[in-house]
Order: structure tokens, then sequence, then C-alpha cells
């Protein structure tokens, strides 16, 4: 494993990383950082948790700090970073702080759902570095108090969910503004034919840098099944966070809707929570979000694409309400507790039409997942064997795509009991009676 030193890092940045606790770069940065480095365009396929912030950022202070260009005029915008949403442009203004603490430059940071006054007073004092959501950089372009003509390097964050966003178009307008000479960065989780095209137009012979989608789950999270119908679910639910969940908790739901549906469930029983997706204003999802971190709210509720960028320490709870049917997305799920080392424990409730996931999942991920009961709200061991069996015959559209082995039961959590096999069917669920609790912490060297 290579050391950020190895990779040419500037010793202020190297200083500035040590003081952070980081020595060793992920692998998106092991890629990403020396053709970056060498000038070269990057086209870079990685979600979000895999330290692709660090894997532009760095670089891009690097480069900056190493010299003017020619006519370069004081005050001038020298990179911008575009992304999606204001939770992910925050985060990545104070990755610059905490990387260029060392340089003599300068960032910032707009985005809309707030006054511009402040961010106005702060580009007026001259900004290398900009950070900033297409409405609001846009908005301020019109006004004439931003000008793109300068920018030397141009960074595109997240361009998947810019698109799924609605803020392609925008994209291209920024694309207009700046220099045709420069170089570019372009970063997506996914790469859906409009996002690849959009790739192909604005890169120069880019270098691809790429982190296969995640297959395996921590062993610090302790994943556990329940096979519930649909009509129980909403009781499973408030079951669980009235017993078995004692701490803050992260709930993913399929659709915006059903996200928003769920909230109002656990308002009208009690239960603190708020929603975070796509149809909430930025100030919304902020204040969700600052809320849920401050533990105001017990619950947050999320789909999945606005769960991208939320990194919250010590979260030990993830529940899914609804299974989702791509593998990777239940490895990012869940990988949103047990961060750093520590414990972590991943719910999941799963109906009929979603066994066909589950087996997917568990064959993604090489484990059998633990199944208990919820007394009175799970499914019969019998409707769970038809289910399956009608799934092993091939009645189920996914079925026959999936491999027949390949999973192992994940015993890695488990001490006193475990899901097996009884003279009553090969579903005999069993309850190890294991409460949840934390396992303490640990140091993780990379960064996130």
């Amino acid at each position: 494993m290579k050391t950020f030193k190895e990779l040419r890092v500037s010793a202020p940045i190297l200083e500035a990383l040590s003081r952070q606790g980081y020595a060793c770069p992920t692998p998106i940065q092991e890629q990403a950082i020396p053709q970056v480095l060498q000038g070269k365009d990057v086209l870079g396929c990685a979600q979000t948790g895999t330290g692709k912030t660090a894997a532009f950022s760095i670089p891009v202070l690097q480069l900056l700090s190493a010299g003017k260009p020619e006519g370069y005029k004081q005050g001038a915008i020298r990179s911008l970073i575009l992304t999606p949403t204001r939770e992910l442009a925050i985060q990545i203004d104070e990755s610059l702080e905490a990387y260029g603490e060392n340089l003599e430059l300068k960032h910032a940071v707009v985005f809309g759902g707030v006054s511009q006054s402040s961010q106005v007073q702060q580009l007026r004092q001259g900004v290398d570095i900009l950070v900033a959501t297409p409405g609001r950089l846009l908005d301020l372009v019109s006004q004439k108090l931003i000008w793109l003509d300068k920018v030397e390097i141009l960074v595109l964050d997240e361009a998947d969910r810019m698109l799924d966003m609605g803020f392609i178009h925008d994209v291209k307008r920024v694309l207009s503004l700046v220099p045709a000479k420069r170089q570019t960065l372009f970063f997506s989780a996914t790469m859906p034919r409009q996002i690849q095209a959009l790739a192909d137009a604005i890169l120069r012979d880019p270098m691809k840098v790429e982190v296969t989608p995640e297959s395996s789950t921590a062993e610090t999270i302790q994943q556990t099944l329940y096979y519930v119908e649909k009509a129980n679910k909403p009781k499973a639910l408030l079951h669980l966070l009235n017993t078995r969940v004692d701490d803050s908790v992260l709930v993913f739901a399929r659709t915006k809707h059903g996200a928003d549906r769920l909230v109002r469930l656990l308002l009208k029983n009690g239960i603190s929570a708020a929603a975070i997706h796509g149809n909430k204003s930025q100030n919304a999802r902020q204040n969700a979000l600052d809320a849920f971190k401050k533990k105001t709210i017990k619950v947050l509720v999320a789909t999945d694409i606005a769960a991208r960028g939320i990194d919250i320490d010590l979260l030990q709870y993830v529940i899914n309400y609804e299974i989702p049917n791509i593998p990777e997305s239940y490895v990012h799920r869940i990988g949103r507790s047990g961060r750093a080392g520590a414990s972590g424990f991943a719910l999941s409730l799963c109906g009929v039409e979603e066994i066909p996931y589950i087996r997917d999942i568990q064959f993604t991920i090489g484990l059998e997942l633990p199944v208990q009961e919820l007394e009175g709200l799970s499914m019969s061991p019998e409707l769970i064997r038809q289910s399956q069996f009608l799934l092993n015959q091939g009645k189920s559209k996914q079925s026959k795509d999936l491999p027949k082995t390949g999973t192992k039961p994940d015993f890695r959590h488990k001490k006193k009991s475990y899901p097996r096999k009884s003279q009553n069917g090969p579903n005999k669920v069993f309850s190890s009676g294991e409460s949840f609790r934390s396992r303490g912490n640990s140091t993780n060297d990379r960064i996130r």
C-alpha cells in the first residue's frame, strides 16, 4: 500500500493530512492523485464513501499552489468544483479547509436556499477555488458577481446525481462559461448513457480511474433480516424503534413519497423524525440532517439518492424498510453504520415480493443473512417456503439470472444461536435474544 508521500503530495499538504491522522490513500485516491498532478483529464467512477473528495481536492490544491499562470488576475476563480447539493458542497469546502490549511489559497462555497449576501461578500475578497451548486452559481453569474473565464481546473462531482436532480442543462450552461482550454475532472457513481455522453463531450483523452462497487460488508456491522408481509411493515418498524433501537437510526425508503409517509407515521406515534430526499429544498434537507446529527430527532428517513454524501460519526443503526433491488445499494446503505471501525447494526424488513432481492444481495456479499422473528408480525415459515420454492422454480423474473450457490451463513456476530434447518422446514427462524450493544470504536487511517 502506498503512502501520500509516495504519490508526490507536497510537504504542506502532507503536514495537514498528518494532522488529520491520514497516512494511507484509498484506492481511488491512489489512482487519481498522480494523474491529476500530471495535468491529465480524469474520468472517475466511484461511490460516495470511497475517498473521492480527497482524490480531487488534494491535487487541485497542490497544482494551484505551485504557481500562477501568465496573465493571472488577482482574485480570479482558478478552479470551480460543481456539486449537486448543499450538503456535498459544504463537505467539500470543509475538506479544502483541512487539506489546504498550510497554503495561501482562498476558497469559498455558494449554494441556494439561503441569503446570498455573506457569499457575495466572500467572493468580493477574491477566491481561488469555488465550490458551488448549479442554481446559485448561475444566479450569481447572471448578476455579474461571478466570472468563470479564468478557470484552470473544472471538477464535476456526482454527475449522475445532477442528472437525477434535473441539473444537467444547468451543467451545460456552466460548461459554456468556462475556458475550452482547461483541465477537467469528472466523477460519477454510475455511468448512464447521458452521463457517459457528457463525459465524452467535455473530456480530452481522459485517464479512467475506477473503484468497483463494494460487494462485501464490514465485519463490525451486525446484520439481521426479518421476513414481514408488506401490510405489517409499519407495525414492524414501530416495534423495532420502540424495543430494539436505543439510538439514532437512518431508515431507507424506496421513494420520496414513501419517505414522507413514514415520517407522518412516526410523528403520529410520538417518534421524532424527518425526511431527506430530492423533493425537499436545500434548507429543509440541511435542517433535517443537522437535527439528526444533534440527536434532536431520532429517525432520519432517506432515499438512496438523497443519502449520498451523508457521513454521520458513530451512527449505529440502519433500517432497510424496503429492500433495494441493486445489491450494491444494500452494501452502500448499511455502510452508513459501522464506519471507522465502530460497531453497527443493519436491520432489514423483507416482504414476499422482495425475496429475490435478498437472494441477490446474499450472493453478492457472500453471506447468508441471519433471520430473526418479530412476534406476531413475521411471515409464517410456510409462506416463506412457498415464496422461495417459486423462486427456485424460476417463476421469479430475477431468479434465472441468479447463481444457485455462493453464500455462506453470516455467523460473525452470532454466539448463542443462529438460523438453521429444522424438521419443520429449511426456513424455520430462531431468535438469538442477543441485545444490540455498542462494541466500541477503533481508528482508521484512511480519508473518508
